[in-house]
């Protein structure tokens, strides 16, 4: 005896389900068969006001005068600066540390002085660079709940994490110098010449740095990012 199948068989529409029992999938759209995707632009309108997080300066006009105009293009100036320098840290380690490897295993007479002289210029790197990073805004950062404030309370909080992060910029200075106070009359094995205490510099140096850039974004906002290139 044969069975019915469990399915009527097609009787048009779309696929191999009856015309009278296909729906569109929500990603296509209500219309006759289909075809369309929704329209994502308000969506995106939804999710973008919650990423626009605004950083105005308490200076900050629509004509800056020459205080604010000074002051954006010496930290620019600054700016540049410490992108070289931990460009260049980056670029001689990239270069002594291959060659450490090449003196070890190729001609089996190993150099002492590439390894640490690595590591110095990971410090360098490291607390220069960070400087630059903080000015460039490109330090990972959750802006979702600062989204959900209205404008002054955006402003508010943008104001106590600028407070924080000067905080922390004040214990690298204060902390620093004295580390390296208490450093500077002791050499390094593989640089006699060079003290301890020179090595530890841009910890309190990159605090420094950082600092003003807190006190530029603080007074006239962060700077633009297409500003940030090198040219």
């Amino acid at each position: 005896m044969a069975h019915p199948p469990p399915y009527p068989p097609p009787q048009g529409g779309r696929g191999d389900f009856p015309a009278d029992t296909y729906s569109p999938s929500p990603l296509e759209g209500a219309g006759k068969g289909g075809g369309s995707l929704p329209d994502v632009s308000a969506q995106g309108d939804r999710e973008n006001q919650f990423r626009r997080v605004p950083e105005p300066g308490l200076l900050d006009t629509e004509e800056p005068g020459p205080l604010a105009l000074g002051l954006r293009a010496g930290m620019s100036a600054l700016y540049r600066a410490c992108v070289l320098v931990a460009g260049g840290a980056l670029v001689l380690i990239s270069a002594v540390i291959p060659y450490g490897v090449f003196t070890r295993y190729v001609l089996n007479s190993a150099a002492s002085w590439p390894e640490p002289m690595a590591v110095l210029l990971a410090i360098v790197l490291t607390f220069i660079g960070a400087a630059a990073c903080y000015r460039a805004q490109m330090h990972m950062r959750v802006t979702v709940v600062v989204g959900l404030f209205p404008p002054l309370g955006q402003r508010i909080m943008n104001l106590l994490g600028e407070g924080v992060m000067a905080v922390v910029c004040i214990f690298m200075m204060v902390w620093g110098e004295r580390l390296v106070a208490t450093t500077w009359h002791q050499s390094i094995a593989d640089f006699p010449f060079l003290s301890v205490g020179v090595t530890y510099l841009p910890i309190p140096v990159g605090g420094a740095i950082t600092l003003l850039f807190v006190i530029e974004r603080v007074l006239i906002g962060a700077p633009p990012r297409d500003a940030q290139a090198l040219h």
